[in-house]
Formats: C-alpha cells, sequence, structure tokens
C-alpha cells in the first residue's frame, strides 16, 4: 500500500511524524495506539490525499479561490462570515468520489467487525494538517461529531469535517497564523465512540504557573464537550508527579451535563442537586489518569494536553486524545511565573466586583465590554476587557483585541483559558462558581482592573497595582547566560521574524526558503518565468528573506536554498508542466541536483536575484546561504560557481554553508571544504542514509535514532575534518532539543554552533552553558573528557 496516495489508514498503521498525513489529531492517536500502552478507542483516518481528491474531482477547490478572493478583511466579521457560509455550503453539497466514498464505507464496516455490531457508534474528529504544531496550536478549530452511526453518515460527517476547514473561526485563525487556506488539508478520525459517564482534560503542567512537577485534570459529568467549550465548571484536581499524591481539588458545581441517550442523540440534562456538588470520580480514577499523564509526557517528551472519558458501560478510563501543550512548552523559565504578585484582596479601598479561576496570568485595566448574545461579538473594540458567559473559537477575533477577558463559566482548559494563555491575555474563567457571575456584577463600560494571577476583578482603574506588576516584571527579567557555542534559531514564516528576534539567540541557522513559496507565491518558478512574472517571484522571496534579515541584524541569517521534492513542486500552480513524476521523489531530483540542470537553472537564478536583492539593494550582508542535498564534489564545484557568475561570490561577509545530509559530505568533507565556508548538519536526512532506513517509513521507524553510534562517527568526523580547514560545523536538525544527551555529545565534540526551534532557545542555551562550564572545570582539574563510546573512526 502507497501511503502517500490511500485514502484511509488505521490508527495502527499511523504515527506521531504523520501530521502531513493525516493531521495533528488523526497522528497523535495513531502514535498512542501503536506506540503506548494507554488505552484509546480504536478507528481509523481519512488522509489529507483524500481531502486534496475530494475538492479537485469535485471542481470545489477553484469555486472556493474564487470565494476567498472576494475575502479581503478577515477583519470584517460579516463579511467573514458570508464567505465562509458559502464555501461550506458547496463543500457540503458536492457529491463525494466514488473511491473515496467507498474506502470510508470499508473501513467502517470493518470496524464494525471488529467490535461486533453492525453499526456502530463513533466520534467523527476533524485533523487539520496544521493543528496542534508547538507553534501553531489549531486545538479547536475544527469540527466533531458525536454518536454517529450508519456508513452513509458517517461520509456525511467526513464531508462536514471538510467543510470545517472554512469555519470563520479556522479561516481567521490561519489568516493571522500565516497559513495558506489551500495548503492546510483536513483528515476525519473515525473513533470508536466512549459513552462518557464522566470526562474531562488533564496537562501535564500547571497552566497557571508553568509548575511542570504536577499534572492539572479537570472533569465534569457526561461527555466531555461541556468541559472543554467551557460550558460547565468542572472539577479541579492537582497531582504530584514524583509523589503520586492529589494535593488539591476544587469540587464545584456541576449541575448540567451533555449525555448520550439510547438512539444516539445527545441532550443536555440537569445533574440531580445532590450528585451536582459531589467529586465527578474517585481518588483512584484520579490517580490512574496522572499515571497514564506520566506514560503519554515520557513517550512525547514534552508537555502534553489530553482529553478523557470514562465509559458508563463498564466504568474503563479511555484516553480520547492528546497533544503537545502549546504555551507553556515555548516558555523557558516557569519558575518567574510561578511568582504571584501581591494578593490585593485585603488593601484597603479596593472593592472586589467578582472573583474566578486564575486562567492566564497577568494585570490589565480599562473599559469593561459585557457580550451576552454572539451576534454582538463584531461591536467589541480594540483595548476592552471581553466579559461574557463563555467564549467559543467564532469569538477569536474579538479576544485577540481584548486586554482582558473575564467569564461565568469555564475551567483551566476551557476555550477562554487556552486562547487566553496562548495571545499572553489576562484571563479570568469560572466567576459563578467563585462569587457571582462577572456579567451581571460588572457593568457594560464598567472601568475595571483584571488581577488574573490572582482570580480577582476590582472597580476602577488601580493604577498602582498595574504599576507594581511592571516593577515586578522588570524585577525578575530572565537570566540568560554567555556560550561558546553558538545558538541559532530555526524559522519559517518571515512574518514572526519580529516576535521571535527578541529570544537570545546569535542568529537564524536555518531559514527555509520553502516557506515563501508555499504561503506567499503559490506557483511554480518555471510556470513564473513562463506567463512573464519573473520579478513577482525575485521581489517576494526578497521581501520574505528582509524581513527576517532585518529583524535579526546585525545577526547572522542563514537561508537554505529551495529544496523541494518533484512530488512537492507539482503541488505548486503549473508544476504538472514541469515536473517529473518520481518513484523515490525523497531521493531525486532535488537540491543541488536542480540548481546546474539546464531544465532548471533558470528558476534556480531567481533565488539567486532574490538573495542578491536583499544584500545589495536593501543592504542587509547579514544574509547568508546553505546548499541542501549537494551529492557529490563537482556538484558543489558547479553550484559556487554558477552562484559567482549571477554576483554572489564567497568573500569575507559573503558565507555559503553547506547542509551536511548525506553521507558523501562526511567522507568527502577534506574535498567539500574548498567550496564551502560551512557545514550545518541536517540531521534527519543524515540518519535515514547512514542507517539505510526511510524516515518516513513506520515500519522500521524502531531503527531510525539520531543517537546511533553510526550517526555519532559521521558527526565526530565532520567536525574534525572541517576544523582542520578552519570550517564551522552547525546542526539545524530536531535532535538536540529532543535529547539532552545528544546535545551533550555536540557539545563534548567541539560542534561551533547548535541551531534550534524558536521555543527551544532559551533551554538549549542554558544547557549549553552548563555543558561548558563542566567541562572548563574538568579541564581546570585535569579530569579530561571521559567518553563511554568510541566515536572516532
Amino acid at each position: 500500500m502507497n501511503r502517500e496516495t490511500a485514502y484511509v489508514l488505521w490508527f495502527d498503521e499511523l504515527k506521531r511524524e504523520d501530521v502531513a498525513l493525516v493531521g495533528g489529531k488523526s497522528s497523535s492517536l495513531g502514535e498512542l495506539t501503536s506506540s503506548t500502552g494507554v488505552p484509546v478507542p480504536y478507528g481509523f483516518a481519512t488522509t489529507a490525499y483524500g481531502y486534496r481528491q475530494f475538492m479537485k474531482e469535485t471542481g470545489v477547490e477553484a469555486k472556493i479561490r474564487e470565494a476567498l478572493d472576494g475575502l479581503d478583511d478577515v477583519e470584517n466579521s460579516a463579511l467573514l462570515r458570508e464567505v465562509c457560509a458559502h464555501i461550506r455550503k458547496m463543500i457540503c453539497e458536492a457529491e463525494m468520489p466514488e473511491d473515496l466514498a467507498k474506502a470510508i464505507r470499508d473501513a467502517y464496516q470493518q470496524l464494525a467487525k471488529q467490535v461486533g455490531e453492525d453499526d456502530p457508534f463513533v466520534a467523527v474528529r476533524s485533523s487539520a494538517t496544521a493543528e496542534d504544531l508547538p507553534d501553531a496550536s489549531f486545538a479547536g478549530q475544527q469540527d466533531t461529531y458525536l454518536n454517529v452511526h450508519g456508513a452513509d453518515v458517517v461520509i456525511q460527517k467526513v464531508k462536514e469535517c471538510y467543510a470545517s476547514t472554512f469555519t470563520d473561526r479556522a479561516t481567521y485563525y490561519r489568516v493571522k497564523q500565516g497559513f495558506d487556506h489551500m495548503t492546510v488539508a483536513l483528515s476525519a478520525a473515525i473513533q470508536m465512540m466512549v459513552f462518557s459517564k464522566a470526562a474531562g482534560v488533564m496537562f501535564t503542567v500547571d497552566l497557571v504557573t508553568g509548575n511542570d512537577k504536577q499534572i492539572t485534570i479537570e472533569g465534569s459529568y457526561g461527555l466531555g464537550e461541556y468541559v472543554v467549550g467551557g460550558t460547565v465548571t468542572p472539577d479541579n484536581f492537582t497531582v504530584d508527579k514524583d509523589k503520586m499524591e492529589i494535593t488539591n481539588r476544587i469540587i464545584n458545581d456541576k449541575n448540567i451535563r451533555l449525555v448520550r441517550k439510547p438512539d444516539g442523540d445527545c441532550i443536555e440534562e440537569t445533574v440531580p442537586e445532590k450528585e451536582a456538588r459531589v467529586q465527578v470520580i474517585s481518588d483512584e480514577q484520579i490517580l490512574q489518569l496522572a499515571d497514564y499523564a506520566k506514560q503519554i509526557e515520557k513517550h512525547y517528551g514534552c508537555y502534553m494536553d489530553m482529553e478523557w472519558g470514562i465509559d458508563e458501560r463498564d466504568g474503563k478510563l479511555w484516553i480520547l486524545q492528546a497533544r503537545p501543550e502549546t504555551v507553556w512548552s515555548r516558555k523557558a523559565d516557569k519558575k518567574t511565573e510561578e511568582k504571584k504578585v501581591e494578593t490585593q484582596e485585603s488593601t484597603t479601598n479596593r472593592t472586589i466586583l467578582v472573583k474566578g479561576l486564575p486562567a492566564s496570568p497577568g494585570l490589565a485595566a480599562g473599559k469593561a465590554h459585557v457580550i451576552i448574545n454572539p451576534d454582538d461579538i463584531a461591536d467589541f473594540k480594540e483595548g476592552e476587557v471581553l466579559v461574557t458567559t463563555m467564549t467559543a473559537p467564532d469569538w477569536v477575533p474579538a479576544m485577540k483585541k481584548a486586554k482582558a477577558i473575564v467569564t461565568d463559566a469555564g475551567g483551566m482548559t476551557c476555550h477562554a483559558s487556552i486562547v487566553g494563555r496562548e495571545l499572553g491575555i489576562p484571563c479570568i474563567v469560572g466567576t459563578k462558581s467563585r462569587s457571582q457571575e462577572g456579567t451581571k456584577s460588572i457593568k457594560n463600560g464598567q472601568m475595571i482592573t483584571v488581577d488574573s494571577t490572582n482570580g480577582i476583578v476590582y472597580e476602577g482603574v488601580l493604577e498602582d497595582v498595574t504599576k507594581k506588576q511592571e516593577v515586578a516584571t522588570a524585577s525578575t527579567a530572565e537570566y540568560i547566560p554567555v556560550t561558546g557555542t553558538k545558538i541559532y534559531m530555526n524559522l519559517g514564516d518571515p512574518d514572526l521574524a519580529d516576535t521571535y528576534s527578541q529570544l537570545p539567540c546569535d542568529g537564524i541557522g536555518l531559514m527555509r526558503e520553502e516557506f515563501i513559496w508555499t504561503t506567499f507565491i503559490h506557483e511554480h518558478p518555471l510556470h513564473l518565468i513562463e506567463t512573464g512574472r519573473s520579478e513577482f517571484a525575485v521581489n517576494t522571496l526578497a521581501e520574505g528573506m528582509r524581513k527576517v534579515a532585518q529583524a535579526l541584524a546585525p545577526r547572522q541569517v542563514v537561508v537554505r536554498l529551495s529544496d523541494f521534492k518533484s512530488s512537492e513542486y507539482r503541488d505548486l500552480k503549473g508544476g504538472d508542466v514541469f515536473e517529473p513524476h518520481e518513484s523515490s521523489a525523497l531521493l531525486g531530483w532535488r537540491g543541488a541536483s536542480r540548481y546546474y540542470d539546464p531544465k532548471y537553472t533558470p528558476a534556480f537564478k531567481l533565488e539567486l536575484q532574490a538573495i542578491k536583492k536583499v544584500r545589495e539593494e536593501f543592504g542587509l550582508k547579514n544574509l547568508q546561504v546553505m546548499i541542501p542535498f549537494c551529492r557529490t564534489v563537482k556538484e558543489a564545484e558547479e553550484v559556487t560557481t554558477l552562484m559567482a557568475q549571477e554576483g554572489l561570490v564567497r568573500s569575507a561577509d559573503f558565507k555559503i554553508w553547506l547542509m551536511a545530509e548525506i553521507p558523501a559530505n562526511i567522507i568527502l568533507a577534506d574535498q567539500f571544504n574548498k567550496y564551502v565556508d560551512g557545514y550545518s548538519i541536517g540531521s534527519n536526512d543524515l540518519t535515514m542514509l547512514v542507517l539505510g532506513c526511510d524516515r518516513d517509513n513506520e515500519i522500521v521507524q524502531h531503527v531510525y535514532d539520531e543517537r546511533n553510534l553510526a550517526v555519532k562517527r559521521a558527526i565526530r568526523h565532520l567536525i574534525e575534518v572541517a576544523h582542520k580547514d578552519g570550517k564551522t560545523v552547525s546542526i539545524c536538525g530536531q535532535a538536540p532539543s529532543v535529547y539532552p544527551e545528544f546535545c551533550e555529545f555536540l557539545v563534548k565534540s567541539g560542534i561551533d554552533s547548535i541551531s534550534v526551534n524558536p521555543d527551544a532557545v532559551k533551554n538549549t542555551k542554558k544547557m549549553v552553558a552548563q555543558l561548558e562550564q563542566r567541562l572548563m572545570m574538568d579541564s581546570l582539574t585535569g579530569r579530561g573528557r571521559v567518553e563511554t563510546e568510541d566515536y572516532t573512526w
């Protein structure tokens, strides 16, 4: 089976790396099923390939592009709503292609056989290919359908999942996050339904303080949608990770629940008064969930956000979903955030209007705008304090304008809490459970101060309170040590350069040029040349590079020249005409092999003209280049000669790097040294080619490991040979930020720099500083470097 062109893949066929195939949610369910021991309801996922075939074969894609052309301002809520509704209607009314429908039907029937039911109830969950990424959380942006049964209904719900790609909230979010609408694809996860008598969420880090020594669990009666959506204020439990003890519990009034009826319908019902104030799950179940959370965090190697349910039929605990947590994972210094500002409750002349759960810490003051009816969202103004019953994903445009957020309902993991933390906006939720409802106690237009670190809303603007927070922030500025090993940053989206330029990195070690093509250009370079629009390509490429080089100046920015594979180039407009069909595009016509090929050289020259424009016209001499996938020394010679002919000659202020990702780059480093100034190790492809292991093939994934001795020996050899000729060596793969022991190996081996994702910059810099200090002490005390493995050839 060719996974790239399959319509359906089963959970046990999927890994977390398969986001491009089935999206974040489906790939994570696959990872949990295939690689952990936690209980996960079984199922299958439709693929991104199936989604794109649907769009093409039905002709909907062209109609969507036409409709989106009319959406020139996503801040115009009425226009956004109108355009998106029209697109969703087109998708839902289109007939599912016969072969895709058959694949879904057959899989559903196979699932029915496995559970011994004719038409089993399933949950159909949307999973976007840009969802649940560490730097762009799409949580809640697409839809979920519960209690679905019957193959025809499942097929219809898959179409509705497709349509949910273009909800108002998802469309707005993509624009603001810099994702192209048509490059995001939708998978549908079809998963056995858990008939939850209780459900909720849990995190392996405290969402307010960032304390990663504890697990936060929230739960309420019925299906989990009321917890995630903030309809109820759930019970809240804190578990000490090391001691596995419950250290705190808050039991709230859970007076309503969403339940499934025998016919499959979901209805809301009132919880009996005596039951509403009772702890929703037992202590034994809390600790069992905490144990699952620890297992999942250990497996993924990062803070995790999970959903759980307890089946009413047998009382079994199920993990329904898991994804990397997206806020505290990006923050290095959690202890600073744990420090609360002085509580203001006891201070005289303070009128407390309402109290709630401190969901996103901070202090803010401004005019309250109370919104009860969602139709009034469009009236919300920049800089106001949003006060409402509860937010939903459709509210994101207003929330981005808010100075602070206060809601009547919700827990630490409801929509308002998650978005507040992601946007860095002070947020208090669940005021109804703590005192009075915010929407009743706070008057529309009233000036208020929101202390969301302590969960208190005060009457009036308390200037001394907000000034105290500014002083506290300034006095607890984070100390970042200086390191001898440079810490660079990987970057894709040029629009994020200004934001990430504040990080204590030494520059950009890897800027992916492909992001500019797929996000801003969308067309094949040879197609642009053929249609007389070369200048458009050069100017757009140059503008993307300029943003990054200017934001990081005078720090170095290394842009990797284009490294699309033929299959990826074909996805660009006009690509079908110019691209071959290769049996293995991963090892085919890519990287350096394209640049000097007469069929592609005119396109490559567009890239060189853009680089030259940034360096000469814009005067940003900190922009350097990297040659990817260069198989032979002869290729290195041809490409650098071609660059020189176009006016890009190696010099004191123009460096050419080589992506060291092929064993030949390592073995012949002494010869490659003649044509480059340094190397950046692409550990992903290097590991694949050293071990002869397709990194996209789940069958041999257990073999793929950057820490393999063969890979380490290759890296150590490259560093030694490069240094002999005064060349520098960096690394831009994921391994250093995933495996601390690998980072230690690199520092001990004398690597010059390490390039990591933005969220890992601070932690990596601190870790490297500690390693360097230890090595220095070892040298001073005569202990020297003790190796446990032989890294030399």
